[in-house]
């Protein structure tokens, strides 16, 4: 067998349409664009989510619910299992940041109870879970509530 030889199996390849080749092949004239309008013209890009001047689905839904983006207030979770690998006993937001437990001193601290202690820890932090604040005083450690 030779390389001129060679096919690609029956039925596995189409010819593409050629557009606009006369009246004849099926998509002479306008090419299968249809008559004027900003589809027959050159340049025209629909975006993805153009329905055909049909009203949008994100206007056609109902508004639902309420978010106060004012108030929210935003927490940096750390757990206790990363506090028992500090291997220190005051711990505060400061602390954290210095050992990379968290990104920034401008958002709020909150202690979660995820993990388990053995040595007392005295902590300063914003907010703590209620789990995380009954296995910190089991184990002697203190919590201090920043404001």
């Amino acid at each position: 067998m030779k390389l001129g030889q060679l096919h690609p199996p029956v039925g596995s390849t189409k010819t593409s349409k050629r557009k606009g080749k006369g009246s004849g092949s099926g998509l002479g004239k306008t090419a299968g664009r249809g008559h004027k309008g900003a589809g027959q013209r050159s340049g025209n890009k629909r975006r993805p989510w153009f329905e055909g001047g049909q009203m949008p689905l994100a206007r056609r839904l109902p508004k639902r619910g309420f978010t106060n983006h004012i108030f929210k207030k935003e927490f940096q979770i750390v757990n206790l299992r990363d506090l028992t690998d500090l291997k220190l006993k005051n711990i505060d937001p400061e602390v954290l940041l210095s050992k990379g437990k968290i990104k920034t001193l401008n958002k709020q601290v909150k202690i979660l109870g995820i993990g388990d202690i053995e040595s007392p820890l005295n902590l300063r932090v914003h907010a703590f879970s209620q789990s995380a604040r009954e296995k910190i005083e089991k184990a002697g450690g203190t919590i201090e509530k920043l404001c």
